[in-house]
C-alpha cells in the first residue's frame, strides 16, 4: 500500500472494490467519509457495489485517509482508533463490525 500522502481516493476505491468482492453482500449501505471524499458501498442489490455518491447510509464511518491507510497496514487497531477519536461511526455499529473482513 502506498504512503497516505500520495494515495489518491481513486486508489483507495479501487482497492476496496477488489476487497468487497470477497465478502457476502452487506444487505445495507455503508459510507466512508475519508477527509472530504466519499466511498459508498451499496450491498442492497444482492452484491456489493462501490461508488462516490454521498447519500444516506445505514452506517457512516468518518476518518482521515491517513487513519484508513494505517488501519489497512495494521499500524493502528480499529478499537484504539475509535477510542482516540480518529474514527467516528454513525448508525449501525453491527455493519461497521463487518469491516474486519476487509482488512
Amino acid at each position: 500500500m502506498k504512503n497516505f500522502n500520495t494515495m489518491k481516493i481513486e486508489d483507495i476505491r479501487n482497492e476496496l472494490a477488489e476487497k468487497i468482492k470477497s465478502i457476502e453482500p452487506l444487505g445495507k449501505k455503508l459510507k466512508f467519509k475519508l477527509d472530504e471524499d466519499i466511498i459508498l458501498i451499496d450491498g442492497t442489490s444482492g452484491k456489493n457495489l462501490i461508488n462516490a455518491i454521498d447519500e444516506e447510509a445505514d452506517c457512516t464511518i468518518i476518518m482521515s485517509k491517513e487513519t484508513y491507510v494505517k488501519l489497512q497496514k495494521n499500524e493502528i487497531k480499529p478499537m484504539m482508533a475509535t477510542l482516540t477519536g480518529k474514527i467516528k461511526v454513525k448508525g449501525d455499529l453491527n455493519l461497521a463490525r463487518k469491516l474486519k473482513q476487509l482488512t
